[in-house]
């Protein structure tokens, strides 16, 4: 039970599109993410994915729209759902997934983190 301090936690790296766990909650990790560019298409069968912008723009393309997100506000992707993140400049966003979600999801490639590092 000790605080993170997210700013710090996310510091200790920078690359892109490679998810850190910083915590979890019964069957959930809380990831943190740095994203610049765009991801692939992909969407997770099984598991929802809450995206939650700390610093920066995320744009969330699906198949009929596309979803601007700033700081303080999220979104969550029900599984299913096609969708692509892109940034234009570096953004930080926590992520909370189920347990093993890999991050491309049905979309091998290689952005794909199967084993993410615990921060």
């Amino acid at each position: 039970m000790d605080v993170v301090n997210l700013a710090e936690k996310f510091a200790l790296f920078g690359d892109h599109w490679s998810p850190r766990v910083i915590g979890t909650v019964d069957d959930y990790e809380v990831k943190l993410v740095k994203a610049e560019g765009e991801f692939v298409w992909h969407k997770h069968d099984e598991e929802d994915e809450l995206f939650l912008v700390i610093n920066g723009a995320l744009t969330i393309a699906f198949r009929d729209r596309t979803v601007a997100l700033g700081p303080s506000e999220m979104i969550v992707v029900p599984k299913g759902v096609e969708h692509r993140p892109s940034a234009d400049t570096e953004c930080e966003i926590l992520l909370l997934e189920r347990k093993g979600v890999v991050n491309t999801g049905d979309a091998e490639s290689d952005l794909t983190v199967r084993n993410l590092e615990r921060i």
